[in-house]
């Protein structure tokens, strides 16, 4: 399952859709959300160098590492690093996001600053900006892809510092832009959620076409494993936990996947679930049906549609009972006769208020304006039972 998000990324955007994007949720019980943040990025990045991917190039905004440590995370992971500079531009947030030291320089409080390994990677003075970063992320791209039809990946190692120092309608604006670049292939960031509100939490998962969130793989009844007796099931699955994934379809369908992880010395490795886990694979929206059969069941006709997983049976027939029940049901505004000749209703005014007109232009008594010049207005209540303001059924003139 890890593996098809990276195949989602990897695989990019179509044309005249917004870029694939992932949020990578993770929380104090089972914080391994980086360790998931770097198997992606590695694996975007083997694809990358190999010519697997749309993106020919990654732009990496980092805010909780120096760029250095991601140079060496990649070698370590056997990326090759010495070309990086053609296919990997890092934008440096960490070592100066608000421009303090800049501001230090030039006060001259202090004389000099230890500077990083040198990566070639831009930095940011003020994370605020986020249309500086906008520009920032963009210009980096176009560095390593040109002006063509090629596109890059864009990798934001956490929104958290953003979300300190910018509102939450701000970053979804960030995000919303880099989606519908014509250059953007994919985009993935980390989110701390137990850090915000759940409306944070929310809007970025809306914004995404992929949520994985990392779950702890056992819970007690309460949600709490802190007690003695449990302590040592807690240390065995310290290192463990669950990848609860959702992906959002083109087509409007939501498929909801598990899997296992386990880490080792930084190393985030994947399995399936048992097939007795709870929820292993499925689907939110119902699947086609394999067949349509029908058979008779007690005389009566039966479609059966079989699902995976799901048996739903409908009658296609009345019975007998059914039939009769039917017939006797007496529909609202049925003209019934009653043995007396049906009159239909004109739908404008009552069959007494008609005769009296027919009488009254029959016998001269029906008064005319002399004025013509003055208009006038003429209500004609449908009957006298009538309420004020009130409209009787539509359909009352038909004769069904």
């Amino acid at each position: 399952m890890a593996e098809s998000i990276c195949r989602a990324l990897r695989d990019g955007a179509l044309e005249g859709e917004h870029a694939p994007a992932l949020t990578i949720r993770d929380s104090l019980a089972s914080p391994f959300g980086f360790d998931v943040f770097t198997h992606v990025l590695t694996q975007l990045s083997s694809n990358i160098l190999a010519g697997k991917s749309q993106s020919g190039g990654l732009v990496l905004v980092a805010f909780t590492r120096s760029p250095s440590f991601y140079m060496r995370l990649l070698k370590m992971r056997g990326i090759d690093v010495a070309s990086s500079r053609k296919w990997i531009q890092i934008l440096d947030c960490y070592t100066d996001p608000l421009g303090w030291k800049d501001r230090l320089v030039d006060s001259g409080n202090i004389t000099s600053l230890s500077k990083e390994a040198s990566t070639g990677e831009s930095s940011c003075k003020n994370i605020k900006d986020m249309a500086k970063l906008f520009t920032s992320i963009i210009e980096l791209g176009k560095g390593l892809v040109g002006q063509g039809k090629v596109r890059f990946c864009v990798a934001i190692d956490t929104v958290d510092e953003i979300l300190r120092h910018a509102s939450i309608s701000s970053v979804s604006r960030l995000i919303s832009n880099l989606r519908s670049n014509d250059q953007v292939s994919s985009i993935f960031w980390l989110l701390h959620s137990d850090l915000h509100e759940d409306r944070v939490a929310a809007v970025l998962g809306y914004m995404s076409s992929i949520v994985a969130s990392i779950e702890r793989l056992n819970q007690s009844a309460n949600g709490q494993i802190c007690n003695s007796e449990n302590l040592s099931l807690l240390e065995r699955n310290y290192w463990n936990g669950k990848l609860h994934v959702r992906f959002k379809r083109r087509n409007g369908r939501v498929r909801v996947m598990q899997e296992e992880f386990h880490v080792e010395q930084s190393v985030i490795s994947f399995t399936t679930l048992s097939p007795g886990d709870e929820l292993i694979n499925r689907s939110l929206m119902p699947k086609k049906s394999n067949y349509l059969s029908s058979n008779t069941h007690h005389g009566h006709s039966t479609a059966q549609i079989i699902q995976v997983g799901t048996q739903v049976q409908f009658s296609l027939q009345l019975s007998e009972k059914e039939q009769n029940d039917r017939a006797k049901v007496v529909l609202p505004f049925e003209h019934q006769g009653n043995g007396k000749p049906i009159k239909i209703y004109d739908g404008r005014r009552s069959l007494e208020d008609s005769q009296d007109e027919a009488t009254s232009v029959s016998t001269g008594a029906l008064e005319t304006v002399d004025n013509s010049s003055k208009g006038e207005i003429i209500y004609l209540r449908d009957s006298d039972d009538e309420r004020p303001d009130s409209d009787e059924d539509p359909d009352d003139d038909l004769d069904i």
